[in-house]
């Protein structure tokens, strides 16, 4: 690329960074820049602006979020193909902080002119209905989160929750780190029962510095995600004996986990949850109180709550008054977007009543398949655990294990939270300009994780709008598929928001928002 590619003026009131990404964008949205077209390195463009590398570092990283710009690990950043216009034109309204009504709605003058940039050289799917249980509790895997649909074709944009981006995966640290798994000797026997010993030994270093739980090696047991996790722990309930074993779910609630359990033999109970998750009111109400509970204390699913620290104390109360185990699920944690993150009810347990379940299936890649359980101080408990596992084996294979030893090892897990927390941070604020203000619907569950909540006030309307979105191939989940109890769904649907691209994100909001406004004008 010969010549300047912009100017900025530093005596405006608008911060680098932000020239920065508005000259780009709007030298891509204007036809100076062409798809394909490479952009100069970080470097090169930090030393022609006279601006330090870190501010170009992070309008790249915005564009490439916004959908601008493709970066991929070893080759040159280029400009992304965009969608159709209408789409390009919704990104580049919500790609402001400002909300959906003070939106500027022509350029901001002050942004840098990219008019001096010189480049290098020059559907419609069949309908279908997308219903059925959609994604769940910590990193569950894509396949036991979405319905299983083999009927119908695959939506041409995905927006069914449990789906995380993978775009900007660090493609030579997972290359190194598979290289690295199969270079070790060939073992002639199974992996040992509770998991790899140096992947144990990671996840322990990795929960102490993303969650704040101090555990140690031993203490982990390594699953084939969050599925399996939930059967192992019914199961050692079921060991117990004494009588057909009852968890206590939440209403609505994770429904493959309430699957696994029962699949296991255990009897589910439901326990209403309020604006900040599980009701202890109603939980200590219950006739006979639960052997335990599973509770998405952190953003609950699919709401999006979270517990206040007093409540957990309390729902530590009851176990310890009960004699209950405490299952908390842990689901997608490590991105909050909205107010500190809270301790782990791991962390604050004492008397061993807490397991942690968790996963890297929302943080990587559902297909990685893998998962942990953190054990309390609680000798029954292992030894459930053991003696299940001497039966039925670790079933997550040994390379893959010491393929994401290597991976946590090398920071790349660390580094890509960092980043795709940036990623949907941003994606939340396009589903808020586009949804926020909406008669008859309320937007929630946006304070972390990958997905959002929409509920309707008025009844039939969730089947409109999904019957709707599903005729332009368009997959959501209805908010009525979580319920936990039959005869009691909630008007809604729900969402993700992480794996699709910005421009195919703000095609599917256009068409979300439209189908809701023509639902609720049907209904007057």
């Amino acid at each position: 690329m010969d010549g300047p590619l912009l100017v900025l003026d530093r005596t405006a009131g608008t911060p680098i960074g932000v020239q920065l990404v508005e000259g780009v964008r709007r030298g891509i949205l204007g036809g100076v820049l062409r798809p394909g077209d490479p952009v100069p390195s970080t470097r090169a463009l930090a030393a022609e602006l006279g601006v330090s590398r870190s501010a170009v570092v992070s309008a790249y990283e915005q564009l490439a979020g916004e959908g601008y710009l493709e970066m991929r690990q070893g080759a040159a950043t280029r400009v992304a193909q965009l969608a159709r216009d209408g789409a390009a034109h919704i990104v580049r309204d919500a790609a402001h902080p400002a909300t959906s009504a003070d939106r500027p709605s022509a350029p901001d003058p002050s942004a840098p002119d990219l008019s001096r940039v010189t480049p290098n050289g020059r559907s419609a799917a069949a309908p279908a209905t997308f219903r059925g249980d959609s994604a769940g509790g910590a990193g569950a895997a894509a396949g036991e989160d979405a319905p299983a649909m083999p009927e119908a074709p695959a939506p041409r944009i995905d927006l069914r929750p449990g789906r995380p981006s993978t775009a900007r995966l660090d493609a030579r640290a997972w290359r190194a780190a598979w290289r690295r798994a199969a270079a070790l000797e060939v073992s002639n026997d199974s992996p040992p029962r509770f998991g790899v010993p140096r992947l144990r030994a990671e996840i322990s270093d990795h929960l102490r510095h993303a969650r704040g739980v101090v555990c140690a090696a031993d203490d982990i047991v390594v699953t084939a995600g969050t599925s399996e996790a939930l059967s192992l722990i019914a199961a050692t309930l079921r060991l117990r004996g004494g009588g057909p074993p009852t968890i206590a779910v939440e209403h609505p609630g994770y429904p493959s986990g309430r699957r696994v359990i029962e699949h296991r033999g255990v009897q589910t109970t439901a326990v209403p949850v309020d604006v900040d998750g599980i009701s202890l009111e109603h939980l200590r109400r219950m006739p006979r109180p639960a052997d335990a509970v599973m509770v998405t204390p952190s953003h609950q699913y699919p709401l999006g709550g979270r517990l206040p620290v007093a409540a957990r104390l309390g729902l530590l109360d009851w176990a310890r008054d009960a004699d209950a185990l405490v299952i908390e699920d842990d689901y997608d944690s490590e991105f909050r977007h909205l107010g500190p993150p809270l301790p782990a009810l791991a962390s604050l347990d004492d008397e061993g009543r807490v397991v942690l379940v968790g996963s890297f299936s929302k943080v990587l890649t559902p297909a990685l398949r893998l998962g942990y359980l953190v054990l309390p101080a609680n000798p029954g408990l292992r030894e459930a655990i053991a003696e299940l596992r001497d039966a039925e084996q670790c079933p997550v294979p040994g390379v893959a294990q010491e393929a994401a030893a290597a991976l946590l090892a090398s920071g790349a897990v660390r580094r890509h939270i960092a980043v795709t927390s940036r990623d949907y941070a941003h994606r939340r604020r396009l589903v808020q300009a586009a949804l926020g203000e909406l008669p008859g619907a309320r937007l929630s569950g946006l304070d972390g994780g990958l997905h959002a909540v929409i509920e309707f006030d008025a009844a039939g309307t969730s089947d409109a709008v999904v019957t709707r979105l599903a005729d332009a191939s368009i997959a959501v989940a209805p908010l009525a598929d979580y319920s936990a109890v039959p005869g009691d769904e909630r008007e809604g649907i729900v969402f993700g928001y992480a794996s699709p691209g910005d421009t195919l994100l703000a095609e599917a909001l256009a068409c979300i928002r439209e189908s809701i406004l023509d639902a609720h004008t049907a209904k007057r």
